[in-house]
């Protein structure tokens, strides 16, 4: 691994490389932070790939093109006279030492659940009116379902047992069912969202991260169809005029693969 100077010296390289492609670019001297938004999103989720992925070599490529991003807008912020990547690095530093304060002052703290607390209540401290308040709006609903439910914990507004949130979850369940059954479709939609809301927190009482759950099925899902469909095409078949029996045995194959 490399030496603290060495770790310094590559990253002064690349804000050199930014600030010499922010002057001769003509793609990078056009770029603002509202062109870049979509661009940094699309590159976190491409990182998010390569970790479920496992794919290390990946990892790191695509951490080196979400820190561009860091620099990117450090050196916009800059040319404004806003703020520029020591401010950026600083003020993420004053943040992480006022609380971790287990850490950096006297707080006892006995596990990461009073890390956690510690967390929300200091940043109430700070002018939060709300725990939610940091949970971006923008967020993709599963992933804001899990972060509403990790803040509000924070706090002490949770389950105490595993058993009574699975005990929600099948309430949930039949209030939906009840809803299909009456066919009232405003109602199955509300009943759905409560279900998929409490399987969240079951979740998290059972240490898992439902959004890593739900996009490694995905990607099982997307790779036995996708057999299923090299051995379709192997055979001169087209998916649509072959039988769901007929299909299901490749299915078997690929699950057995």
């Amino acid at each position: 691994m490399n030496t603290r100077e060495d770790q310094l010296k590559a990253f002064g390289r690349l804000l050199t490389i930014m600030d010499e492609l922010r002057v001769q670019c003509p793609w990078d001297k056009k770029q603002t932070m509202e062109t870049l938004r979509h661009l940094t999103i699309e590159e976190t989720y491409e990182l998010g790939d390569a970790i479920l992925d496992n794919d290390l070599e990946e990892v790191k490529k695509e951490l080196g093109d979400v820190l561009l991003h860091i620099v990117f807008y450090s050196k916009i912020g800059s040319e404004t006279n806003d703020f520029d990547i020591a401010d950026v690095c600083n003020s993420i530093c004053e943040k992480l030492i006022h609380r971790h304060p287990h850490i950096y002052g006297d707080v006892k703290v006995d596990n990461e659940a009073d890390v956690k607390r510690n967390w929300e209540n200091l940043k109430l401290k700070e002018g939060k009116t709300s725990v939610l308040e940091g949970v971006p709006k923008s967020l993709p609903a599963l992933v804001k379902a899990s972060r509403i439910q990790e803040k509000v914990a924070g706090v002490g507004f949770d389950w105490e047992e595993p058993n009574q949130v699975w005990e929600k979850v099948e309430e949930e369940l039949q209030e939906f069912k009840d809803e299909v059954n009456a066919g009232n479709q405003e109602a199955m939609e509300g009943e759905f969202g409560d279900v998929l809301f409490s399987m969240v927190n079951y979740a998290r009482f059972l240490k898992i991260n439902p959004e890593n759950a739900l996009e490694r099925t995905n990607k099982k899902f997307t790779k036995r169809f996708q057999y299923l469909e090299a051995k379709a095409k192997s055979l001169n078949k087209n998916l649509k005029d072959m039988t769901l029996g007929e299909m299901d045995v490749f299915w078997e194959e690929a699950k057995k693969r």
